[in-house]
């Protein structure tokens, strides 16, 4: 049985390739069966061991056991907030056929996941790409958004910590990309034709007031209830909601905040990429339209990309 490293993980998963497996892989298929298990450490409650298991019919098994501890960047030394390990196994058989290192996986997929939603939804003539976080998943959201639209011609980065944004923005461009570090969150978000977000935030940082029309903006973090990336506007302006999948949606409160506000309805969840992908929406009605995608993630997602990434290694 194969094991994949981090390494190896992110050589064999670049995104034009992921994006269109995932692509390719909700238009063919249906939501697998699927079980969640979430245990919290009861000394530090916003320690997690998070369980995910897909089962796709006939196909294949995925298992992703991983820890979600986000004191861990601020050991010395500093260590992912997500570690973990996933495991593919034979639908028809049981059999174990690889592992690879959840925490690497765990960044590809998220980003990749998002790049479908903005091949989706967002402009084709998009030119400013907004990531706001300066994280560890903040520069493959680079890579996936602008290798789906290589119209992208900016890059803007604001976090808090403007050093950390500093710091990103020179790694980034001592490979070749056109970034640079937004001092204001509210002028950028005013231009930007895709905004994602990529903190921890409990309070919303993107104003719907400021959005330029056909503006995209893509939701990743807010996967409690309790956080929020974007301020009740943004859905109120864009109208509707574009998921990944309608499976706990209502867990973000990016989706629970405005619902308890009255501002989106259950059928304001319009379409997820299943739908997206199969034809049975149509995406974004014109260039002013403001699309909103919220990215709830999902063991299905590790599977695709896990069946993906042993495809990749096959000879």
């Amino acid at each position: 049985m194969q094991h994949y490293a981090a390494d190896e993980v992110h050589r064999l998963l670049d995104y034009p390739r992921l994006v269109e497996a995932l692509r390719v892989a909700h238009r063919d298929g249906d939501m697998p069966q699927m079980d969640v298990k979430v245990l919290s450490d009861a000394v530090r409650p916003d320690n997690k061991f998070v369980s995910l298991l897909s089962w796709a019919a006939g196909d294949v098994i995925a298992v992703k056991l991983v820890g979600v501890f986000p004191g861990n960047v601020d050991l010395a030394p500093a260590q992912p907030s997500v570690q973990g390990l996933v495991t593919l196994f034979d639908g028809r058989t049981g059999a174990p056929l690889a592992t690879c290192d959840g925490a690497a996986l765990t960044f590809r997929k998220t980003a990749a996941d998002s790049a479908l939603g903005v091949q989706c939804l967002a402009r084709e003539d998009a030119e400013v790409l907004l990531v706001v976080g300066a994280g560890g998943l903040a520069p493959h959201v680079i890579a996936a958004h602008t290798a789906v639209r290589p119209t992208l011609r900016r890059v803007l980065i604001w976090n808090r910590n403007i050093a950390k944004a500093e710091a990103l923005a020179s790694r980034l461009q001592a490979e070749g990309r056109h970034v640079s570090v937004a001092g204001s969150l509210d002028k950028a978000v005013a231009e930007a034709d895709i905004i994602s977000c990529v903190t921890m935030a409990t309070e919303p940082l993107v104003k719907g007031r400021l959005l330029k029309p056909g503006a995209h903006v893509d939701l990743i973090g807010a996967y409690l209830p309790e956080m929020r990336e974007a301020d009740d506007q943004v859905i109120r302006r864009a109208g509707r909601l574009f998921v990944d999948t309608r499976n706990n949606a209502q867990g973000s409160g990016d989706v629970a905040g405005p619902m308890a506000a009255g501002i989106l309805q259950e059928d304001g969840i319009v379409a997820d990429l299943f739908d997206l992908c199969q034809g049975r929406h149509l995406g974004r009605d014109s260039n002013d339209q403001i699309t909103v995608f919220k990215n709830v993630g999902g063991g299905h997602l590790d599977m695709m990309t896990m069946r993906h990434l042993v495809k990749q290694a096959s000879p």
